[in-house]
């Protein structure tokens, strides 16, 4: 009896287990699925938006930042002289992190770029940009600021825009060849391996300009950068904005390569709407003012919803004409606000 009954037992448990561990490889994928990330409580801000008043009182609007409710940030202009382990100790301050900076260094060729990379180790950052070798900051034609409200097309010359603010249009972008695009590509796989080393991603920001076709190819700078580029090294931080005003869809962008896209740039535009859809990405600049985010003609719910499918990691909040709204501090709160609501 205690035999037939200790069968009956085991064989009872065992098919509870089996039956357990079916209804485990059944529900496996879903739990593989990590739970989309409450994007709402991670809101960046690229320091860029308030840059004009941060020149005279860094960490006093850093303070504000952070009771605005932002949670992260950007730096685009450096580290407020400050050493890593004490910028460090004023992120912590506020409660701040810094996954990405675009205060790149000069080079991987530069003999103190490790040190300059454990400096970045040490205040959090994961995402980093190294300029080509033996490109000095002069010499960067491409990326010159020109005079207020312009940008440069290579038929006509200096365009006029809405924009009312030096820098606020994006950098110089004349069309260049395929082959200078591929040595672009293979710098940034090559210094992505120095990143690599220190636990960072390489990332390509755009403007407008990577998204016309090359004077010697039917293929986009863009396209180019993508292709070229090793995933494991190098990431793609979509400016969300500047891919609109080129009149690109963002989510098409993320279907056609899934997972490239861990940075975003959250920016909003007005003038979608009513530009000449002929014009070229860097013609259509002319139509548009940035404004912030909510108060312009992108909508972000359809492209938060494909967060996971981008492979997005984390955003900020940019308005590159903040100050013309009067208070770019003011403009960073409304951005905030709205895209928390959104959200």
């Amino acid at each position: 009896m205690f035999e037939n009954t200790s069968r009956r037992a085991f064989l009872k448990q065992g098919a509870v287990v089996g039956t357990a561990m079916l209804l485990q490889d059944s529900l496996s994928p879903a739990m593989a699925q990590k739970p989309e990330p409450a994007w709402r409580d991670q809101i960046g801000l690229e320091l860029y938006t308030v840059r004009d008043v941060m020149a005279n009182d860094f960490e006093g609007v850093l303070a504000k930042v952070a009771q605005i409710g932002y949670k992260e940030i950007e730096p685009a202009t450096g580290f407020n002289n400050m050493d890593a382990k004490a910028f460090r100790a004023l992120l912590d301050r506020y409660g701040l992190g810094m996954p990405s900076t675009h205060t790149g260094y000069p080079s991987a060729d530069d003999p103190g770029i490790e040190r300059k990379l454990e400096a970045l180790q040490v205040m959090g950052v994961r995402y980093t940009e190294i300029r080509p070798a033996g490109v000095a900051p002069a010499a960067q034609a491409q990326r010159r600021q020109l005079e207020p409200g312009a940008y440069y097309d290579q038929g006509t010359g200096i365009t006029h825009n809405a924009f009312k603010e030096a820098g606020a249009f994006g950098p110089y972008q004349p069309k260049v060849k395929l082959d200078a695009v591929k040595k672009r590509a293979a710098e940034l796989n090559a210094n992505g391996k120095v990143a690599h080393r220190f636990g960072m991603k390489l990332f390509v920001h755009n403007h407008t300009g990577e998204f016309e076709k090359l004077l010697d190819s039917d293929q986009t700078m863009y396209d180019v950068l993508l292709a070229e580029t090793d995933p494991e090294l190098v990431t793609m931080q979509l400016d969300i904005g500047w891919a609109c005003i080129a009149g690109m869809d963002p989510v098409e962008i993320f279907r056609k390569n899934p997972g490239r896209y861990e940075l975003w740039h959250i920016k909003d535009v007005f003038g979608l709407k009513t530009v000449n859809k002929s014009l070229s990405p860097n013609e259509r600049v002319s139509s548009m003012s940035l404004v912030p985010v909510g108060t312009g003609q992108i909508d972000y719910k359809p492209i938060f919803a494909q967060a996971k499918l981008a492979g997005l990691k984390h955003f900020v909040v940019e308005q590159d004409n903040a100050a013309a709204y009067g208070d770019s501090v003011a403009a960073a709160r409304v951005s905030h606000q709205n895209l928390r609501a959104m959200l």
